[in-house]
């Protein structure tokens, strides 16, 4: 920490030179007509001799990352948005402006103009004839960032990361490519973009945990949304018949590789259609966004190789458990399936639903296997509160799971839409939350009437889109697809 300081004083006094010879050490505008990346595809085939017959002018603007000073002359890479460039100072060309060049340190941000030629070694490179100072770094970048051991620092300082470690960067411009993406497929299928409340008196549309707020000129608590849900399917009773919305949900629960409190969601309703359809619309969505952003089907992810190529395996909930071992009689028995899943080292709480119980052996038992894209249909009622029961099988939903690289990408059912069966059920999640259980829904009586006024049939799906782009980027943690993940307060690391 000491050299730090030491360094941070020795910029400081730079700064100060700067201003005294009046150069504004934090400067404004400047125009630059030319990228890297630009100046590379144009150029890079470009020989010596062509650059010297007939000199190419450019303009740059973007972060020194590393310098070599000869006295008389120095050689800068200069980083912008899409890349490096090698840049050259040569001070019989600046003549006075070569002064500003001493006072660069690795960090500054500058402007220049110049004419492209190659070196000794043949690397394309900048000749300057004209610098313009734009920005003083005070804090000196870190020489050795990839072996930084504490990973949560890179998060912490993501602005360092995104820096130093262009392949973050790249990471974040394919996000944003794999959300637009989407955005295209639902709007060729008729989709419309809708906006509802962050805030919501009465949180649902999930089994999770809020956040609570309190607004004071209404004088009411006020909750973050777990889940669009609810709003979304009202927009269905008023009229709209294909809506989807992209943005921010929040849960108040553990951090982990898989979870962030605060994450992005993709959730669309279509009427007149089922869980059957959208299992075949996801089989479609999903290698439309992986053909469009990465370019293939077999998507690298990992020690795997996961082919997206459709069909993908549809297996009932309760099969799948069967599949691995666990008797078919504790599916149907409470004392059971606890006793079963004790005897087999799995921790569940004794009071939990025969639903949750086996939600929780599967988690355990069957999850970690669902490498390859696989469909996990017909879970019990008791897991889903908003799900339209199977006609043959009442205590079961239709209802699938869209598992890919052992984790849950996509959720979607038939909406249950009859207003008498859906209060029925809120009223079990309200005595489910009396009794403790915090992630129940609440009783939410005007989605009740909005079901009475109408809802025609309809399916939805959400898809947690940071872990889609944890797939397709090739991420192992979430928090590598979250600009700025939530992390403990510094001061209590």
């Amino acid at each position: 920490m000491e050299e730090i300081n030491e360094l941070i004083a020795q910029r400081i006094k730079k700064l100060e030179e700067l201003r005294r010879s009046g150069i504004e050490p934090f400067g404004g505008e400047f125009f630059a007509d030319d990228h890297a990346s630009d100046l590379r595809d144009k150029y890079g085939s470009s020989s010596k001799e062509s650059l010297e017959a007939s000199p190419a002018s450019c303009s740059l603007a973007g972060r020194i990352v590393a310098m070599r000073d000869f006295g008389k002359a120095a050689f800068a890479h200069i980083q912008d948005a899409t890349g490096k460039m090698q840049i050259y100072f040569k001070r019989d060309l600046l003549g006075d402006k070569y002064a500003l060049v001493k006072k660069l340190d690795i960090g500054d941000i500058i402007g220049l103009r110049g004419k492209l030629f190659r070196t000794k070694t043949n690397e394309l490179t900048v000749e300057v004839d004209d610098v313009t100072f734009l920005t003083k770094s005070l804090r000196p970048l870190p020489e050795k960032w990839h072996g930084l051991t504490d990973i949560e620092t890179r998060y912490r300082q993501r602005y360092v990361d995104l820096i130093v470690n262009p392949e973050v960067r790249q990471a974040f411009i394919k996000k944003s490519a794999i959300i637009k993406a989407i955005r295209d497929f639902l709007e060729s299928k008729g989709f419309i973009e809708v906006e509802t409340p962050m805030m919501q008196p009465i949180p649902g549309g999930a089994t999770a945990r809020p956040f609570k707020t309190h607004h004071n000129a209404l004088g009411v608590d006020l909750f973050l949304r777990i889940a669009p849900e609810l709003y979304l399917k009202r927009l269905l009773v008023g009229g709209f018949e294909r809506v989807y919305e992209l943005n921010r949900n929040f849960r108040n629960e553990g951090i982990s590789t898989k979870h962030n409190p605060e994450f992005t969601m993709l959730e669309f309703y279509i009427a007149y259609r089922d869980y059957e359809f959208l299992m075949s619309f996801t089989e479609e969505l999903i290698p439309y966004v992986a053909k469009k952003t990465i370019g293939t089907l077999k998507v690298p992810y990992g020690d795997d190789i996961i082919d997206l190529t459709p069909p993908w395996p549809r297996i009932a909930m309760l099969d799948a458990l069967m599949q691995k071992g666990v008797p078919q009689e504790i599916l149907r028995d409470r004392e059971k399936a606890w006793d079963w899943a004790k005897e087999n080292g799995i921790t569940i709480e004794r009071d939990m639903p025969l639903g949750k119980m086996l939600d929780e052996i599967f988690k355990e038992m069957v999850e970690p296997e669902l490498i390859r894209p696989t469909f996990i249909i017909d879970h019990p009622v008791e897991l889903s509160p908003l799900a339209k029961r199977k006609p043959d099988k009442p205590d079961l939903v239709e209802r699938f799971e869209l598992f890919i690289a052992s984790r849950e990408i996509a959720n979607a059912f038939s909406e249950l839409n009859d207003p008498m069966d859906q209060r029925q059920r809120f009223v079990k999640q309200v005595e489910a939350k009396a009794l403790g259980d915090e992630e129940a829904h609440s009783m939410d009586d005007d989605f009740v009437r909005a079901l009475e006024y109408g809802m025609p049939p309809a399916a939805g799906e959400g898809i947690g889109i940071d872990r889609f782009v944890m797939l397709l980027t090739d991420s192992q943690s979430i928090r590598d697809v979250i600009l700025f993940p939530q992390l403990k307060p510094e001061q209590e690391k």
